[in-house]
C-alpha cells in the first residue's frame, strides 16, 4: 500500500511511502488482539481492593444466643458475617491482576490492529513534526489541516519530542506516542493514526515478521 506524504499544513511533498504488507496488510487476528487489550486493561489495575473479614475485625468472640430454640440461623458472635458491622464474606482481597504474553502473540495483534487502520484507510504519513516551542494552539492547526481533528488521532514519532508532547498535553481527544510506546489498545483506542515517515521506518523495524 502507497499513501501520499504531507506536511503539518496538509499540503501535498510530491512524494508517497509504501507501507509493508507483512505490517500493514496482513490478515487481523481477532483473538491476539483481545488478548493484548486483555493483558493491558489487566496490567493498569492496581489491585488494591480491600475488605475485613471476621477474622480480622476486633470484638468479643461470645456466642450471642442459644444454639437452638431461637427460631431463626444459629447466632455466632458479633463479628459474624449475617449481623449488621460483622465481617464481609468472601470479600476482595489485594491481587495482581497481570499476566504473562508470548511475545509473538504481542506482535501479531498490533500487526493486526494497524492493518485494520490501513484497511480502512485511517493513516495519515506526514514527512516531519516539529513545533518551535510547546504550543497547544500549534498542535490544533495542524490537526485540523491534516482534517483529523475531530477523529480522535493518535500522533506516532519516531524518537521523543518534549515541544509535541507538551503541546497535546491539554487535549483529551488526542495522544501522542512514539514507536517504541505504541500498543495494540492505543491503536485501538484512536480513530485515526498520522504517522511521521520516520516513524513508518521505526515501526517496520521493530515490527517486522
Amino acid at each position: 500500500m502507497e499513501l501520499n506524504i504531507v506536511n503539518i499544513k496538509g499540503e501535498d511533498t510530491g512524494r508517497k511511502v509504501s507501507l509493508n504488507d507483512t505490517i500493514f496488510g496482513i490478515e487481523p487476528n481477532d483473538h491476539a488482539i483481545y488478548l493484548d487489550v486483555k493483558q493491558y486493561l489487566a496490567n493498569q489495575r492496581q489491585g488494591t481492593h480491600s475488605s475485613k473479614g471476621r477474622s480480622q475485625l476486633s470484638g468479643s468472640t461470645r456466642k450471642l444466643g442459644k444454639q437452638k430454640g431461637g427460631g431463626g440461623a444459629r447466632p455466632g458472635d458479633i463479628k459474624s458475617g449475617i449481623r449488621v458491622g460483622g465481617g464481609r464474606m468472601f470479600g476482595p482481597t489485594p491481587r495482581d491482576y497481570s499476566f504473562k504474553l508470548n511475545k509473538k502473540v504481542k506482535q501479531l495483534a498490533r500487526r493486526s490492529a494497524l492493518s485494520y487502520k490501513a484497511l480502512s484507510n485511517l493513516i495519515t504519513v506526514v514527512d516531519k513534526i516539529e513545533f518551535e516551542g510547546a504550543k497547544t494552539r500549534d498542535f490544533v492547526a495542524m490537526t485540523k489541516s491534516l482534517q483529523v481533528a475531530d477523529k480522535k488521532p493518535l500522533i506516532v514519532l519516531a524518537n521523543a519530542n518534549k515541544n509535541v508532547y507538551l503541546s497535546a498535553r491539554n487535549l483529551t481527544s488526542s495522544k501522542v506516542v512514539t514507536v517504541s510506546e505504541l500498543s495494540t489498545y492505543t491503536v485501538l483506542n484512536a480513530k485515526t493514526l498520522v504517522l511521521t515517515e520516520d516513524a513508518v521506518t521505526a515501526i517496520e523495524q521493530i515490527f517486522k515478521a
